[in-house]
């Protein structure tokens, strides 16, 4: 494996590692703990799950991997807070497109190769890109573990 294979594997080995934490953990819940809040007043453990299928969803066009699964979750999970949409998904729901998404994300994943994640994604102009490099799709899929490590770790402490 060259140096770049294995840095490319390893970010999306974290990925995985991350993505499967936050399934087993959300997958977990029945109905009533995903109306949990993570802390007084604060999100519901459903709002984090569908929050988290959304961002994800949003991927595949600033990857430059296809179109979105489910901008529908956009209203309930991104563009308002939690508690301000009537009706969200249901538990299964969820937790099918959560399989869909990242079943579709970690296909494309295993065939990008090295230079294929270091390209730009298309939220960067070219003129940007070429100043700034780092702005790759790699860059996006490191980010979002952190993202999605860092709501694992608020739904964690959620009352039980």
């Amino acid at each position: 494996m060259t140096p770049e294979q294995t840095l490319a594997a390893t970010a999306v080995n974290a990925w995985r590692i991350y993505l499967e934490r936050a399934e087993k953990f959300f997958f977990a819940l029945d109905d009533e703990q995903l109306q949990k809040e993570i802390a007084p007043g604060k999100n519901r453990l459903i709002y984090l799950f569908g929050h988290l299928i959304a961002v994800h969803d949003a991927m595949f066009p600033v990857l430059g991997l296809g179109d979105r699964r489910h901008p529908e979750l956009d209203a309930p999970f991104l563009t308002n807070p939690d508690r301000t949409v009537p009706t969200l998904p249901s538990r299964v729901d969820l937790q099918r497109m959560w399989t869909e998404v990242h079943g579709a994300l970690n296909e494309h994943f295993a065939r990008l190769t090295p230079e294929e994640w270091l390209q730009k994604h298309t939220l960067i102009s070219d003129a940007d890109f070429a100043a700034t490099p780092l702005r790759n799709r790699l860059s996006v899929m490191v980010t979002r573990i952190g993202h999605m490590a860092s709501h694992l770790g608020q739904a964690q402490i959620a009352p039980k």
